[in-house]
Formats: structure tokens, sequence, C-alpha cells
């Protein structure tokens, strides 16, 4: 298993706008193989960092449901909308593999 991490820098004015773009890809992940766990909004602390974690089999799975998302409309739909609202300033991926008792 590999767990793609993701930190945000967000538009602090734009945590709406963002929370509908994470909304959005937790379902898309999921249709396309992967297990979102959610995303994480700021709350108390730095008013502009945000997170999320979504999980795939392997890293070969991920890399197909990478291809598989640049080909998919609604996809493509969300990255478009995204452009328009610019809520995301930056971001840092990192993948993890989790470790089980």
């Amino acid at each position: 298993m590999i767990t793609c991490y993701l930190k945000y820098v967000i538009d602090p004015y734009k945590v709406a706008e963002f929370e509908e773009y994470g909304r959005r890809w937790i379902a898309l992940v999921n249709r396309l193989g992967g297990n979102h766990h959610g995303y994480f909004l700021p709350g108390e602390g730095a008013s502009n960092i945000a997170y999320a974690m979504f999980s795939f089999p392997s890293l070969a799975a991920y890399e197909d449901y990478r291809q598989r998302m640049a080909k998919d409309p609604e996809c493509q739909e969300v990255l478009e909308s995204e452009k328009l609202n610019r809520s995301i300033i930056s971001y840092e991926r990192s993948f993890l593999r989790p470790v089980f008792e």
C-alpha cells in the first residue's frame, strides 16, 4: 500500500472554494480505484494550510490512476474549476507507506 500525502498552502479567503474542490476529489479518487482518507481544512492554528491523504494498493496502481485521471472529463473539469478559483497557492506531495501492528 502507498499513501499520497498532500500539504496545501491555500488562500485563507477561499477556504469554501477549496472545500468544494476537496469534496469533488474524494469521490473521484474513490471512483478511480483509490481510498481517500479526506481533506483536513484549517481549524486552530495556521489559516492557510490544509492536508489530504489517499491510498492505493501500490505505486503502480497510483500511476494507473494518474493516467486515467488525465483522461477523465470530470477530473479535468475539477482541475479547470480550480484554475479559475485559485484557492490553492501551492502544494507538496509525498508518498508514505503505512506500518500496522
